[in-house]
């Protein structure tokens, strides 16, 4: 089997959304990932940290997934990274309330031996220079290096920002911060300078609107599933680069053709993921549904016309 090497948060989320609220649950931007990749063949590890104040079960929800915990380092009396947020009635802004970074301040990934030949490496969202120390570590080139990340490095990280993103081949960002990065409003455009930073293909997600890929002059648009309840839509991002990442490994094929069957797969499964709170959804959720779902996909977005 391929093997995908996931870097990103393993965390405690605390969520409050007009429908709700809850405490510390099991979030993480690798947590999200990692779940949304364990739908595919493929083997898969989280490079990650955390307190001794992770639940044991959750470790063992990880490895129940066939996810390989090796790399996630727990620091004795250590506590595990925090973030707390509020979302308002539309759910597409919130307000951060809390972040303790906890155990993830001195972070220093350390990469499985037998996962430095990795086939994909899908960076979640870290600190750059945590993205570039796990390339670095690399024995061998993977076919494709996905990176995420978001508008608080650029801000505060820039020019780490702007040497790791050289040496990916996709970067996933939300249009928000495609425009920040690029400096234009026009995604087309904002897409085109993005990819003269490094990566071959530039994802931008657009929420409950969708996602769009670019690739030199080649555009894709896959829409957002209407769904009759969003009730959280913290780690949809995650959970779309799961899934796309996840799809990419498991049919070893990197191709812009290829790369429009995962942005579905990785929609699809983060149309679950905004149904329940944190990752409630993605524990519970079985293989049937998500090929039943697949199904709607198709018929929303084909059709024929006469030209």
């Amino acid at each position: 089997m391929n093997k995908l090497l996931i870097v990103g948060t393993v965390a405690f989320d605390a969520i409050e959304t007009p429908f709700g609220k809850t405490d510390k649950i099991l979030g993480g931007a690798g947590t999200y990932i990692g779940l949304s990749a364990s739908f595919f063949n493929l083997q898969s590890a989280i490079v990650s940290v955390v307190g001794d104040d992770f639940p044991q079960e959750y470790l063992d929800l990880l490895t129940a997934r066939n996810i390989d915990i090796s790399g996630l380092e727990v620091v004795k009396g250590g506590k595990t990274f925090f973030w707390s947020g509020l979302y308002h009635n539309d759910l597409n802004s919130r307000d951060t309330l809390a972040t303790e970074l906890n155990v993830l301040a001195d972070f220093q990934p350390k990469v499985p031996q037998n996962y430095k030949d990795a086939d994909v490496v899908m960076l979640g969202n870290l600190h750059p220079l945590v993205q570039s120390s796990v390339l670095d570590q690399m024995e061998s080139k993977p076919k494709l290096v996905v990176l995420d990340t978001m508008n608080f490095w650029m801000d505060c990280a820039l020019p780490e920002l702007l040497d790791v993103i050289k040496r990916v081949d996709v970067i996933t960002i939300n249009d928000e911060e495609a425009r920040q990065l690029s400096g234009e409003y026009s995604l087309v455009k904002a897409a085109a300078i993005i990819h003269e930073m490094g990566p071959k293909y530039v994802v931008i997600k657009k929420g409950e609107h969708g996602a769009l890929l670019f690739h030199d002059k080649q555009i894709f648009f896959a829409p957002a599933l209407p769904l009759e309840e969003v009730f959280d839509p913290t780690g949809a991002g995650d959970t779309f680069a799961g899934g796309f990442a996840g799809f990419i490994t498991q049919s070893e094929n990197v191709s812009f053709e290829n790369m429009k069957n995962a942005i579905i797969y990785g929609s699809n499964l983060a149309s679950f993921c905004v149904e329940k709170f944190g990752t409630e959804r993605m524990i519970d959720l079985e293989q049937q549904e998500v090929q039943s779902r697949l199904k709607q996909f198709k018929s929303l977005t084909q059709f024929d016309i006469e030209i």
